[in-house]
């Protein structure tokens, strides 16, 4: 009796010891996800709108100013787009992974395993990098050609121009992926807004003069990505040695396998996702040249640019889902996870809703944005009907996103990963290929085989995070009950 008094003891003291740690280093933002669930879902999102609408407003200009080099510029970066949500996705997921993790050891006022959680991330950023860089190297120009990319010489030879400076510069994308999810996982969501915003406008800035002044052409829009996060990734690295919750300090370091483990439990899925992602829109891609050719990999790359700059707000209250989930389910509140995806689904569907307003009554004048060149301005029609039918996928993402974010701050990144699988490559590819091929809508089919795959996808993932939250608190429950 007396041994386990005092093992017990000794739990005790340490929780004590732990708290009394994250106490004396805890910030603002550490303070905002062990509070209430709903403050910090708003204090997180809010910030974060502004971060990534300034993120993709970025690429609607490089959109703008590549379409001044031609129709065949656009479909370069339709086609590399597929490739580079690979390795940003697998740069996210590690983030995601991050943010889990992290905001759950912040929870349980573990600061010295939050520290170490930091460190193994920034092992596997090293290592996702140099993975990246050998593999684009050796199998991008395959890869293009496997997309269709070859069917202009124009196209393959633009698109290779730009993929290679990118993806030569993989280093910062992974890095400032991975960072931010630290950052995040930390509450530290204006410093996480201060980076992104800069390394955007910076982009903006650098692009006009890479492409025109130098003369570079996609290379030129390759140059200003990589330099742009270049120079953010030096502001982070100065930030976490000593002004953030996290430190990067090598004396912090203990290598931990079960540590890299529960990071990868996390990051994989989620990063496994978006190899996902990217064979849907390799597959919507070859879809796409098949029926209407390289224009409507233009429209459908363009047009989707917009739609994610519809979507920003909804995803930035999902993103912030992962950290509050992860700091109320450290922390033993499971009765709050109820409250966070009722909340987050209310907010995002009320932002979707209006956010596909604008877009719908805007939607000519957008494309007006891209068409202004001799060679673009037949794609005008084509772009709004792609906006303003793919209003109807931005309503129903909230339900399905919320659900991945519950699942990955729960640490449970499997379930994350195959509700993604059967929404994204199950139902959206085989709904785009009926109607597009067997049905003949063309590239409408596959604008339309999105939408209903998605509304599919979301509402499972909606009943069964749903059913597994109810679980939780009733296992909980049991459990009280017993002692």
């Amino acid at each position: 009796m007396n041994n386990e008094d005092g093992n017990d003891n000794d739990i005790i003291d340490d929780k004590k010891i732990n708290n009394d740690i994250r106490d004396d280093f805890e910030t603002e933002g550490v303070s905002t996800i062990l509070g209430d669930p709903k403050k910090a879902i708003l204090k997180l999102s809010g910030p974060m709108i502004i971060a990534m609408l300034i993120t993709s407003f970025y690429s609607l200009i490089d959109g703008i100013w590549v379409a001044g080099i031609g129709h065949n510029a656009l479909a370069a970066i339709g086609f590399i787009y597929p490739i580079f949500l690979m390795v940003m996705g697998f740069s996210q997921g590690l983030g995601v992974g991050a943010t889990s993790v992290i905001s759950r050891f912040i929870a349980e006022g573990d600061k010295t395993k939050a520290d170490n959680a930091a460190l193994h991330i920034i092992l596997l950023t090293v290592i996702l990098t140099i993975l990246s860089m050998v593999s684009m190297g050796l199998f991008l120009h395959p890869i293009l050609e496997m997309l269709g990319a070859g069917v202009t010489t124009e196209a393959m030879n633009l698109a290779l121009s730009y993929g290679n400076v990118l993806f030569a510069g993989s280093i910062f994308i992974v890095f400032t992926a991975t960072a931010y999810g630290i950052l995040l996982g930390e509450g530290n969501v204006k410093k996480t807004t201060y980076a992104m915003s800069f390394g955007a406008i910076l982009n903006i800035i650098l692009d006009p003069i890479f492409i025109y002044v130098f003369n570079w052409g996609m290379a030129g829009v390759g140059f200003a990505t990589v330099v742009s996060l270049g120079i953010v990734s030096v502001i982070i690295l100065y930030w976490f040695r000593g002004d953030t919750y996290i430190n990067f300090s090598l004396k912090y370091f203990d290598f931990n396998k079960d540590l890299l483990k529960k990071i990868l439990a996390v990051g994989m899925p989620a990063g496994a996702e978006s190899i996902i992602v990217a064979f849907l829109e390799g597959f919507l891609i070859m879809i796409l040249v098949t029926v209407s050719g390289t224009d409507a990999v233009a429209v459908y790359s363009l047009g989707w640019i917009v739609i994610m700059i519809a979507i920003v707000p909804v995803l930035s209250v999902t993103d912030s889902v992962v950290p509050v989930v992860g700091a109320s389910f450290g922390a033993g509140r499971y009765e709050d996870l109820e409250i966070i995806q009722n909340y987050s689904i209310k907010i995002g569907t009320l932002i979707a809703i209006m956010s596909a307003l604008i877009t719908f009554i805007l939607a000519p004048y957008i494309a007006g944005l891209f068409t202004y060149s001799p060679e673009t301005v037949g794609l005008h029609s084509l772009i709004t009907d792609f906006l303003r039918i793919m209003t109807l996928f931005c309503i129903f993402i909230p339900a399905g996103y919320v659900s991945l974010s519950i699942f990955q701050g729960l640490g449970k990144g499997l379930y994350s990963f195959i509700l993604n699988l059967v929404s994204q490559l199950i139902f959206i590819v085989i709904f785009a290929y009926i109607l597009a091929i067997p049905i003949g809508m063309g590239q409408y089919g596959v604008w339309w085989g999105i939408i209903f795959g998605n509304i599919i996808g979301s509402t499972i993932g909606f009943i069964w995070s749903k059913l597994y939250i109810k679980n939780i608190i009733a296992s909980k429950n049991r459990e009280n009950k017993v002692f």
